[in-house]
């Protein structure tokens, strides 16, 4: 067999490139087949190595949102499973496997992709149930993003992921002064979910809007054409309205309630917690929309 220093880094690269596999596979076929690259190549393909990782390479942009709430609603997962095509994203496989993905993250509690990737049922890790999948399908997998929310103290959690082709989903953790229990409340969260994903604020409440964007914003505002020769005390009264319109946009109790527009998220919290006996109150929410960057707070 050849020598460990007789693998040259060259050589692995090369391998690499045209198989896709892993460094250390490469590496690993390479001294395996004593530095012979047709047997290596080979080797890997063997393995399953080299199909599964080639397909690695190349592009996700299709998939599912998929979540699932405990039954005592204190605790929810949500994943992103990427795919290349819309074909294999309604493939009853592509299906079943995010099913099971999320339910591993409810139970092992996973709060990162590297935690879910690693995470076992039945003897396999998740890595190794995305890779059997990727070899029936014909297409790279993969798990772009997890958000896992445990509840401790009195409240529930809401789950909703938007039934046509579950390109988009939500979490949302309510707090509550006191316990509330029943069907009603976990309804309730969920249609605040359902609202997230309908309304996709990007801020919990004006409170937590960084300072540099509102500053960004009253410098916009001031600078626009139509304030041009305006007093300054008439100006800033009219940018000060128009920030404040666009952050109400844009922070979830500040929103008009998509079920009931005559009156915010926040007002409609009041009335739902009176109806349940407790003061619900939104501290923090997941949006994934398929193929975009993370939205929570």
């Amino acid at each position: 067999m050849t020598k460990m220093a007789e693998i040259t880094a060259s050589m692995v690269k090369e391998l690499r490139d045209k198989s896709g596999a892993a460094m250390m596979d490469c590496k690993k076929a390479l001294v395996e087949t004593s530095g012979d690259f047709d047997k290596a190549f080979e080797w890997l393909r063997q393995k399953g190595a080299a199909t599964a990782s080639k397909k690695a390479s190349r592009a996700t942009s299709e998939g599912i949102v998929c979540g699932k709430v405990s039954a005592d609603g204190k605790q929810a997962a949500l994943i992103e499973l990427n795919c290349e095509t819309d074909f294999v994203a309604r493939n009853e496989a592509f299906v079943g496997l995010a099913n099971q993905i999320v339910d591993i993250a409810l139970e092992q509690k996973a709060e990162s992709v590297e935690a879910l990737l690693a995470a076992k049922a039945g003897g396999k890790a998740v890595s190794d149930l995305i890779t059997e999948t990727i070899a029936k399908i014909g297409e790279n997998i993969v798990v772009k993003r997890v958000q896992y929310f445990e509840l401790k103290g009195a409240g529930v959690i809401g789950l909703y992921v938007h039934a046509l082709g579950g390109k988009m989903g939500a979490l949302v953790e309510l707090t509550g002064s006191n316990e509330i229990k029943g069907d009603a409340p976990q309804a309730a969260a969920r249609e605040l979910a359902m609202h997230i994903v309908s309304a996709k604020p990007e801020y919990m409440s004006k409170d937590q809007v960084p300072k540099q964007v509102i500053d960004d914003e009253i410098r916009i505002e001031s600078g626009k054409a139509d304030l041009a020769g305006k007093k300054d005390e008439i100006r800033d009264k009219i940018v000060q309205g128009r920030v404040d319109k666009n952050l109400a946009e844009r922070c979830l109790t500040l929103q008009p309630f998509v079920k009931d527009p005559g009156q915010t998220v926040e007002a409609w919290l009041n009335s739902k917690g009176k109806e349940f006996g407790s003061q619900l109150k939104p501290t923090r929410f997941a949006l994934f929309i398929l193929g975009a960057g993370d939205s929570g707070n």
